[in-house]
């Protein structure tokens, strides 16, 4: 498995506002350099069987204009598709839209792959978990996605990552994961003691602790 502290060095990570026409947006990115060149990743994030192997089963048409669902989570509409520059598409979860858009761009013999998250968020969820809500669960499929590209042939253990926030390593990886996404929130504008009560309360959701007040 990819080291942790490695990994979330390697990841950068932005939080911003947008003002859309139903008001302002939060928007997320975040982006890493993988070793590989921009047909592979693209296969790579656009083939269901192999986004299963880093991130979560999905079902439907991943084609401009198609649905899709992944299990356990968001489901939605593949909005623009540019292979192999990148896709967009709505992110629908529990009763809630917001749109992703995915770039891939070379750099050198590698490729970037960057995701931006576009969401418009109740004022009391951002204040109790900030960025991290959603921005640690990307760094779990950045995580995913460094794994299965270091090994391919290594399928990923279910039972194991059930229980993977439990371990020193888990915790590890989640508490800098939380961290990170403090900072990116107060490069924001963020008072600092509200963002990192946040991240606080993010962590303890993410590891399956008591949520400090």
């Amino acid at each position: 498995m990819i080291d942790v502290n490695t990994q979330i060095s390697q990841v950068r990570r932005q939080q911003g506002r947008r003002t859309l026409e139903a008001g302002e947006a939060r928007v997320q990115t975040i982006s890493q350099v993988y070793r590989t060149d921009i047909e592979d990743l693209w296969d790579v994030v656009t083939n269901p069987e192999r986004i299963s192997r880093w991130f979560l089963p999905v079902e439907g048409e991943l084609k401009e204009g198609g649905k899709y669902q992944l299990t356990g989570n968001a489901g939605g509409t593949v909005t623009r598709c540019d292979r192999p520059s990148g896709y967009s598409a709505t992110w629908e979860f529990a009763g809630q839209v917001s749109w992703i858009e995915v770039r891939l761009t070379p750099e050198g013999d590698t490729t970037r792959f960057e995701l931006e998250h576009v969401a418009h968020v109740a004022d009391e969820w951002w204040d109790q978990f900030g960025p991290g809500a959603t921005g640690v669960g990307w760094d779990g499929g950045f995580l995913g996605l460094a794994n299965y590209l270091a090994d391919p042939s290594k399928a990923p253990d279910p039972k194991a990552m059930e229980t993977w926030h439990e371990t020193p390593e888990g915790k590890s990886f989640y508490r800098q994961s939380s961290d990170a996404w403090v900072e990116a929130s107060i490069a924001d504008g963020t008072d600092p003691a509200a963002a990192k009560a946040a991240g606080e309360r993010t962590f303890a959701f993410y590891t399956g602790q008591e949520a400090p007040n």
